[in-house]
């Protein structure tokens, strides 16, 4: 089931997520997780975004139009992550979200990192990820903790409306 998605504003999104203890109330929530990011054509979705305060976020891009031109991140269940920077080398680049729609900004992320955490079964797994899947995961795990990417904004000239930042594009070009 499609799901509203909160949108900036939303006391809800400002809450730190609980984690998940019992696998066995995901399987409804992950349906329609996905279903709502597909909708949207997000390439990821925090369980805070659609009301539910747990720590669960699903991601991936293979052909996107919001994001054409990245290298593809594998369709990910990601359960109560834990993000392990690999270095402190931070790249900036263009962001947007479901929940702050037609917006975009230009946020400093970490480059490199590995991830760990629980798939949809509960089983362990960690990954070591750069580039457009390292920012992916962490924008999405940053909405469990009550972060939105406005606010990690260093420049603010570097965040609007799409319409204004790139005029005649609908989406920024790929830095």
């Amino acid at each position: 089931m499609i799901r509203p998605v909160l949108r900036m504003g939303d006391p809800r999104l400002w809450q730190k997520s609980r984690p998940v203890e019992n696998f066995g109330d995901l399987k409804g929530l992950l349906v329609d997780m996905r279903d709502t990011m597909a909708h949207l054509n997000g390439a990821g979705l925090a369980a805070p975004q659609i009301g539910v305060p747990l720590r669960v976020v699903i991601f991936g891009v293979t052909a996107n139009p919001r994001y054409p031109d990245i290298e593809p991140v594998p369709d990910t269940v990601l359960i109560n992550p834990v993000l392990t920077p690999l270095s402190d080398e931070m790249e900036e680049g263009w962001e947007g979200c479901l929940s702050v729609p037609g917006m975009r900004g230009w946020v400093p992320r970490y480059r490199r990192l590995m991830y760990s955490g629980l798939d949809e079964h509960g089983s362990k797994f960690e990954r070591t990820v750069d580039g457009f899947h390292a920012r992916v995961v962490q924008h999405e795990v940053d909405h469990l903790d009550g972060v939105l990417y406005p606010m990690r904004i260093r420049d603010l000239t570097k965040f609007g409306f799409n319409e204004e930042l790139f005029p005649g594009a609908s989406l920024p070009p790929e830095d």
